[in-house]
């Protein structure tokens, strides 16, 4: 495959796209509206300038402190989605090999997002997608990571550490909130003997990668400050839905 960047899909054709060949790149205006088709979006502004309020990532194997995060649990099924009680993010070694094999327990995002308008929307909207292909899933375990990578003088900021790598889930939404003073940050996608699919960098509000979990791979590179003197940042939402099996 040629290293041009994969163009981003501009009408609602997220779900064949994704059946095809196990991802999609979904342009920020297309994105924003099909979200407003699963509920209102009302306290966007106010959700975004929560990234500025995350303490730093207290588990970095390289040491680094280039990563902020808050993370949430919770339930999907035919009562709705509920938010559960907090407990560790946990991926094996074989999912992730510098972060996998021990719990990692992370500050909460703030339960009054659940609330709130877009956090919900944003979970409706998962549901919805990942629902219609997946019928036979029951319910869903969803878990919601508040990322951001910071880049500074000198230092790169690494959005996936671990490299190109699975998450060990079903499927995978992220969803850009916000990026300033920096450059790179491209997302590539992977068969699973690393054979390039495609790669793509999101730059606008809204702006997503969906992925297909058990079929591609995923990565994105590191990030740094164009301004050395300013503030460099990559702010993003990541969802991973895994399928309750019917009994």
């Amino acid at each position: 495959m040629d290293t041009e960047e994969t163009a981003p899909l501009l009408l609602a054709t997220v779900e064949p796209e994704l059946r095809r060949v196990g991802f999609a790149f979904v342009a920020g205006a297309t994105m924003a509206a099909q979200l407003a088709d699963c509920g209102p979006l009302d306290d966007w502004t106010a959700f975004a300038a929560s990234w500025n309020d995350m303490p730093v990532d207290a588990y970095m194997a390289d040491h680094g402190r280039y990563r902020r995060r808050r993370h949430a649990v919770y339930a999907a099924g035919a009562a709705g989605i509920v938010r559960e009680p907090p407990r560790p993010h946990y991926q094996s070694l074989d999912y992730n090999p510098l972060h996998g094999g021990i719990e990692r327990w992370f500050e909460p995002i703030a339960p009054h997002w659940d609330a709130g308008a877009s956090l919900p929307t944003v979970l409706r909207y998962c549901q919805r997608l990942f629902g219609a292909l997946a019928p036979d899933a029951t319910g869903w375990q969803i878990e919601v990571h508040q990322f951001r990578i910071e880049a500074r003088a000198g230092e790169q900021g690494l959005p996936t550490p671990e490299g190109v790598h699975r998450d060990g889930v079903d499927y995978v939404l992220v969803l850009l909130v916000a990026r300033h003073n920096i450059a790179s940050g491209t997302t590539t996608i992977h068969e699973p003997d690393g054979t390039l699919l495609g790669r793509f960098t999101l730059t606008a509000p809204f702006d997503a990668a969906l992925v297909d979990d058990a079929r591609v791979c995923h990565g994105v590179t590191p990030v740094e400050a164009v301004d050395a003197t300013a503030p460099a940042y990559r702010d993003v939402l990541v969802v991973t839905f895994r399928a309750v099996a019917a009994a």
